[in-house]
């Protein structure tokens, strides 16, 4: 959907929310094609849980009290959603224990990125039919501002260049720029560069690399 007919709240948190699914598909899928590198596994591990955590954290923290504040029936509904993000942090637990070395378990890694999957599928579900109504009606362009720019503050930096690449993914050029818009100016600089380093490191994770740049890729 244009951004035009559409708040900036919602059109981040549709684009956040589909590289969630992609990411999360991705990693399954990339746990069970044996030609990837556990070096990029372990990357794009690193990189979801870090910013899955992030992501309902901030929700919890910030998010839900903002709309709270002037629509307190409305936030009420979100504990369910918060039990979710409690539920998927004792996944991601797994996912981060499990040894992805040579000597590692790869079926368990597996399974914990299923399992991953599933619930932040289920989750976000759940979320958007509750969320995007009350981003729409409930919370102020300023007050999104000033949360989305608290947000990225506060975001991880473990590979981070890996969201430019999802958001290349998941939405149009003009969604993607008005993520991107967030960030502060020293950091836009090095999007471009950051779009190169992250379609190279998900062309390895896709299995679409050539076996040359896939080297390259995983051991840089």
């Amino acid at each position: 959907m244009s951004t035009n007919t559409e708040a900036a709240a919602v059109v981040e948190t549709r684009l956040i929310h589909a590289f969630h699914r992609r990411a999360t598909t991705l990693l399954c899928e990339a746990a069970a094609r044996r030609s990837v590198p556990l070096a990029a596994l372990a990357e794009l591990r690193e990189f979801l849980v870090k910013s899955l955590r992030h992501h309902h954290e901030t929700e919890d923290r910030l998010l839900w009290p903002m709309i709270a504040a002037v629509a307190p029936e409305v936030a009420a509904r979100f504990g369910v959603l918060s039990e979710e993000h409690d539920a998927l942090d004792v996944a991601l637990d797994a996912l981060a224990d499990v040894p992805i070395g040579e000597d590692g378990d790869r079926p368990g890694f597996q399974r914990a990125a299923e399992a991953v999957r599933f619930l932040v599928h289920r989750h976000l579900d759940h979320e958007e039919p509750l969320l995007l109504p009350a981003l729409r009606t409930h919370v102020s362009p300023e007050a999104w501002t000033a949360f989305s720019r608290e947000v990225v503050a506060t975001s991880p930096t473990e590979a981070a260049h890996l969201i430019v690449g999802f958001l290349d993914q998941v939405g149009t050029q003009e969604e993607v720029a008005l993520v991107l818009a967030g960030l502060p100016e020293p950091a836009r600089q090095f999007v471009p560069v950051k779009r190169e380093q992250a379609h190279a490191a998900l062309a390895v994770l896709e299995g679409t690399a050539n076996t040359a740049g896939a080297a390259n890729t995983a051991e840089g």
